[in-house]
């Protein structure tokens, strides 16, 4: 992995967990329980998908394993059928707001954005040198 594609990984991942926590703490103070409730069951669902992504991505890229892209899918799968399961009892139980859970399942979402405005900031600025 080249420089900037592992910089912009550790941005992405370092600030899915500062959204998550910044979005759950003012999700406890300004919302009702159960939409505080769905940012962070939101939130903890992508980022801990995120993370096992790219350690199944790590994993199946290393050129001893080359050849495994079907076991990349089929854990992509599993995780999306779990997460639809889980998204599906927290909803079905009222266990949260749905528009809150959906604004905790945009962490992700908003940190790739973040990344992407950061290096388009980066790369203009040294054009500009």
């Amino acid at each position: 992995m080249n420089n900037i594609q592992q910089r912009l990984l550790k941005f992405v991942t370092l600030t899915n967990w500062i959204l998550l926590v910044v979005a759950g703490i003012a999700g406890l103070i300004m919302a009702p329980p159960d939409f505080a409730r769905g940012i962070i069951f939101g939130g903890l669902i992508v980022t801990i998908n995120f993370h096992l992504l790219h350690r199944t991505l790590k994993k199946a890229l290393t050129p001893s394993r080359l050849s495994s892209h079907n076991v990349v899918i089929v854990k992509y799968y599993i995780r999306f059928v779990i997460s639809g399961i889980i998204i599906f009892v927290l909803i079905s139980q009222h266990y949260v707001n749905p528009i809150g859970l959906f604004v905790g399942l945009s962490v992700v979402v908003v940190s790739i954005i973040l990344a992407t405005l950061v290096e388009l900031k980066n790369f203009f600025l040294k054009e500009a040198i």
